[in-house]
């Protein structure tokens, strides 16, 4: 998705936040092998997964059911919550959660500006391009949108 120079959560801050769904095949890092097993549960979308994980005994069955480790679990709801966001989606919750951010509250209260220049340094240190970064005004759209969030609940 494309980013516009003006933050759709400050262009649209009177309108309420349009969460996005995404496939779960489409967050990154998880394998196709694991969206099979996901779907075998009935959860084939973030907003499936989100709405079947709200309490941790939720988690432990899901990675009970799939015999796998409680972090993958773990982590794909941290990438389904952070790709709610629409400046976010699939293309930047990976690098969100790498750089520490495993929450959209944690998002809301994160300065843009220290968030930018670690997301630089480890989108740099990773890829060898920082070309590629997000830009600053997408980093504060971002926190920006993660407050509208927290105000709309």
């Amino acid at each position: 998705m494309l980013m516009s120079l003006t933050c759709d959560a400050e262009v649209n801050a009177a309108m309420s936040l349009k969460l996005q769904i995404w496939p779960l095949s489409q967050l990154p890092g998880v394998s196709h092998e694991q969206v099979v097993q996901l779907q075998t549960l009935g959860l084939n979308t973030t907003e499936d997964l989100l709405a079947q994980t709200r309490a941790p005994h939720e988690l432990q069955g899901i990675a009970k059911k799939l015999q796998i480790p409680l972090r993958y679990p773990k982590k794909w709801v941290i990438l389904a919550e952070l790709s709610q966001l629409p400046s976010i989606g699939c293309q930047y919750c990976g690098l969100l959660l790498h750089s520490g951010i495993s929450s959209i509250s944690q998002l809301a209260i994160a300065a843009p500006g220290r968030l930018y220049n670690q997301l630089r340094r480890l989108h740099t240190a990773t890829l060898r391009r920082s070309d590629l970064c997000p830009t600053p005004d997408q980093v504060v759209c971002w926190v920006q949108e993660a407050k509208q969030f927290l105000r709309s609940r």
